[in-house]
């Protein structure tokens, strides 16, 4: 009878063991709320009228505000090159971790973080025109420090942007 309880006791001790504490989607959502509540706050403080970017309807927590609307009538996709001048700002500590000023890179959009790939795609910025992204850190790089940057993980993020070229 022991030996039955004893066994008993170790099934039930192994099979809460066994609790999946890496639930990450929920981490995700989690980070998204938190996420989505500093920026709205940050937006409403500064009195900012931002729009929210949405895929097929719903909201992903990117905000952008288009400055100069620009010209032309090209379309973005992942495969287009932009030619870009930008600052990158943390939002919750007003730090700029980086500015090209000296220089005008080009990107591959496809190969940017989501948050530019959706931002700067359904802004409908132009060549010419200017965006600032107001991007929630899953958008960017997420739950992993960029020390290059200076950026902690789960860094939400601001960047201007001015479109230079578009390069389909």
């Amino acid at each position: 009878m022991n030996r039955i309880l004893l066994f008993l006791l170790l099934l039930c001790a192994c099979f809460a063991g066994c609790k999946n504490t890496n639930d990450v989607p929920a981490q995700i959502r989690a980070q998204q709320a938190v996420d989505a509540k500093i920026i709205t706050a940050y937006l409403q403080k500064n009195s900012i009228t931002a729009k929210q970017v949405d895929s097929a309807g719903v909201g992903l927590g990117i905000y952008y505000v288009v400055d100069t609307l620009g010209g032309g009538n090209d379309v973005l996709t992942n495969s287009t090159r932009i030619t870009v001048g930008y600052t990158g700002t943390n939002l919750q500590t007003g730090t700029t971790f980086i500015t090209t000023d000296q220089f005008h890179p080009s990107y591959v959009l496809g190969s940017t973080i989501m948050g530019w790939q959706y931002g700067i795609a359904k802004s409908g910025v132009k060549k010419g025109g200017t965006v600032t992204l107001y991007v929630p850190s899953h958008y960017a790089y997420g739950p992993f420090a960029q020390p290059s940057y200076g950026l902690p993980a789960n860094a939400i993020l601001i960047f201007r942007i001015k479109l230079y070229n578009i390069t389909n």
